[in-house]
């Protein structure tokens, strides 16, 4: 019998297989308890353990611990599957990350079985502050609202966003305007970027959803 722990987070794969093993050894006292590993891995032992039984016929509770960390063993071991699943002892066999086949193998040879992944971190979108300024410069509001929230979620200060607007925006200014804005029009974004900065210090809003709030109007 076989009870299969494994994947990429091996400490919570342990974790679990401990557990087990812990919970049937105090169910089960007067069962024998052994552990195999690369160490002191032998085919004949694990013969031995597949067909023995302990005094009275008590089972054995054998924890096999990631033989698949040498390749010669771990091919021996795989060979040994279909008969250990046979027998009336308790494999639990605790493994790390295993190629496809072999977990398959065991898994399909397994009482039960549980795989425990790591959880793959998402890397964060990386933003331009530049490309926020750009967007808004060329009036393209769905683009601007993206990367500054884009921005916001990779923890920039809605401080340093504003500022980098309201500099594209007085850049335009100086160079006369361009075909996206009118002087008159720059004047007035620049009235609303000042206004939002003093009413934030006022207490009115935050200035996060202040900004977002002109970026989308």
């Amino acid at each position: 019998m076989i009870y299969f722990f494994h994947g990429t987070d091996i400490d919570k794969a342990r974790s679990k297989a401990h557990d087990l093993a812990n919970s049937l050894r105090k169910k089960k006292p007067e069962a024998s308890y052994f552990v195999l590993d690369v160490d002191n891995f032998d085919v004949n032992t694990v013969e031995e353990y597949v067909g023995g039984q302990g005094l009275f016929s008590a089972k054995y509770i054998v924890f096999v611990d990631r033989l698949s960390e040498d390749k010669e063993i771990k091919e021996q071991f795989l060979d040994l599957i279909k008969n250990i699943a046979e027998s009336e002892n308790i494999f639990i066999i605790l493994e790390g990350k295993l190629d496809k086949a072999s977990s398959t193998k065991i898994e399909k040879k397994s009482e039960k079985f549980f795989k425990t992944d790591l959880l793959e971190k998402v890397a964060k979108q990386e933003y331009n502050a530049f490309a926020l300024a750009d967007a808004f410069g060329k009036r393209n509001k769905k683009e601007t609202w993206v990367l500054y929230r884009t921005a916001i979620d990779n923890g920039e200060a809605p401080e340093a966003l504003h500022g980098m607007l309201f500099w594209k925006i007085k850049s335009i200014f100086l160079a006369g305007g361009d075909y996206n804005w009118k002087k008159e029009e720059l004047l007035k974004i620049m009235d609303e970027l000042i206004t939002i900065y003093h009413e934030v210090r006022r207490g009115k809003f935050e200035l996060e959803t202040g900004l977002e709030a002109f970026i989308l109007s």
